[in-house]
């Protein structure tokens, strides 16, 4: 059985449990499938990225059609950090629902010539109302020439700058090494393994330090940067408490020596 997450955040956790550890969040629009029904409350869940956990219920609409018509007809997602779901095309409107960036959402036509506001429609088939510009059409998966898609990688995931750590975190509310990098290939269509390892059956592959370019993946013990050219990286990190840059150049001021002594992969879609 399929469902489309409803809550701005749905939280997955390792186990049925709210205390368990969060492993991963799933945001507003994107579709599971249950692999499990648990009891009155939780579920265990598989992403689209195919990666499970167990979730609250009340964070899901269970129902095979709308979830097949969602999946045809949802066709942007938010690229803004958060943006607000208004009842009319107005900033004094009354606020239907705030999203965060990455979710997915069903945007209807309406007058063309109206560059501000764009008419969508929520999971619940609500009518709702976003500004124009914090829309933006899904990607289709190899879609974009290996140029744009390093680039556009590389520039959503410097658009997480300054977001706070989040153990299993995946939005500008907070976010982990392997939440950034996944979203960052994920906004641009590609779907790679949520976790900090190179594993078969997803579209990442192992190559030569020498050979790493623009938007290819730094591998260290339990966590994943991005690279993003000129012997520098991004990525959300403990130590540094959010997401920053650092180098592997021993000679820049954002030298960081532990983890440039201590790569243990190099990963590209390429």
């Amino acid at each position: 059985m399929n469902a489309i997450v409803t809550s701005m955040i749905a939280n997955l956790h390792e186990k049925p449990d709210e205390a368990s550890e969060l492993v991963d969040e799933v945001l507003y629009g994107m579709t599971v499938q249950i692999m499990e029904d648990i009891d009155d409350s939780w579920v265990r869940i598989q992403t689209a990225y195919r990666y499970e956990g167990y979730c609250k219920k009340d964070n899901l609409l269970v129902d095979e059609a709308n979830t097949q018509t969602w999946l045809q007809e949802a066709n942007h997602f938010i690229n803004q950090s958060f943006a607000d779901v208004l009842q009319q095309p107005q900033i004094q409107s009354t606020k239907m629902m705030t999203l965060v960036k990455g979710s997915i959402i069903c945007s209807n036509p309406i007058d063309e010539l109206d560059s501000e506001w764009a008419a969508v429609q929520l999971v619940s088939g609500e009518k709702g109302y976003v500004r124009r510009k914090w829309l933006q059409e899904k990607i289709p998966e190899n879609s974009l020439t290996e140029q744009q898609l390093r680039e556009n990688v590389v520039k959503t995931a410097l658009s997480y700058l300054a977001t706070p750590y989040r153990w299993g975190g995946k939005s500008p509310l907070g976010i982990d090494c392997s939440g950034l990098c996944s979203m960052a290939y994920m906004l641009n269509g590609i779907y790679i393994y949520r976790d900090a390892n190179i594993i078969e059956g997803f579209p990442i592959k192992e190559i030569s330090l020498e050979h790493i370019q623009k938007g290819d993946l730094l591998y260290f013990p339990g966590h994943i940067a991005l690279y993003i050219g000129d012997d520098l990286y991004i990525h959300s990190s403990l130590g540094g408490n959010e997401v920053n840059i650092n180098s592997l150049d021993e000679q820049h001021q954002q030298y960081r020596k532990d983890l440039a002594i201590s790569i243990t992969a190099v990963g590209s879609f390429f």
